[in-house]
């Protein structure tokens, strides 16, 4: 369990910086779907404690949280969880840490957006602080250390995926377009043996899938693979010569030891 989103506020500049390039990405491909990048919303922005002027100014610029900056924000990173230890940069007085989108389960990547369980609860923090700690260690993004509790398997089956999409369009280097397809060439296996897709996404999504960038150094094709643990499976889910075998009733039954 982790909590999806945390980190400090951004600095005014900070803020402007974000809101600059993300409006120039969108203006590069305006009518995209879906869009490169989510601009400020103002109908949708909530306030917390601002009233007013205050509030109405600040909702036309107020980033969105969705993503991941530089101060932290929704990673989404499951092993952030009970004993690990967040080191974020601060940029304005007293930080203003926020955390929140509490998950009990997740794979890597929370491939179908709103896929990990999600849960109500709490987290027990303490914060320290070290000056200039920026400075110091170089770093203009978080750093995480891991906690001693994770989701630990003995047996994997690995799927591979490069940047050629469903099209059979070649990409650069694109990691997203390859960890894709890997977890595509994931969701295919699962629906051999009695899984629908939709079944299989939310496997995929919700059990402790592992995600790596394999290989990003020979073009044109980046190599990202999804680790799938076979031991949350009550069936054997390896290939054999007699080729796979039904167990699941479609629709129904999702067949996954607990």
């Amino acid at each position: 369990m982790h909590p999806g989103l945390i980190g400090c506020l951004p600095s005014r500049e900070l803020l402007e910086n974000w809101n600059k390039r993300e409006a120039e990405l969108i203006a590069s491909d305006s009518e995209r779907v879906p869009p490169l990048a989510l601009p400020p919303n103002e109908q949708a922005a909530v306030m917390g404690r601002l009233k007013g002027d205050a509030a109405a100014a600040a909702a036309k610029e107020g980033a969105r949280t969705v993503p991941p900056r530089e101060h932290g924000g929704n990673c989404d990173i499951k092993d952030l969880t009970k004993g690990s230890r967040i080191y974020f940069p601060v940029y304005v007085k007293d930080g203003g840490l926020s955390m929140g989108d509490l998950h009990f389960s997740q794979g890597d990547g929370e491939i179908t957006f709103c896929g990990a369980i999600e849960m109500a609860g709490y987290l027990d923090i303490k914060v320290s602080l070290i000056k200039d700690g920026v400075k110091k260690y170089g770093i203009k993004n978080p750093l995480f250390k891991n906690s001693p509790l994770t989701p630990t398997y003995n047996d994997y089956l690995i799927f591979e995926g490069i940047s050629v999409d469903e099209q059979n369009k070649q990409h650069y280097l694109d990691v997203h377009v390859a960890y894709r397809q890997a977890c595509l060439n994931a969701i295919e296996y699962l629906k051999k043996f009695g899984y629908t897709g939709e079944q299989a996404l939310s496997i995929l999504g919700t059990a402790p899938v592992q995600g790596h960038i394999s290989g990003v150094v020979d073009i044109p094709n980046a190599c990202a693979t999804l680790w799938l643990p076979t031991e949350i499976f009550d069936f054997d889910l390896h290939p054999s010569v007699d080729g796979p075998v039904n167990f699941v009733t479609p629709g129904k039954d999702l067949s996954i030891a607990t």
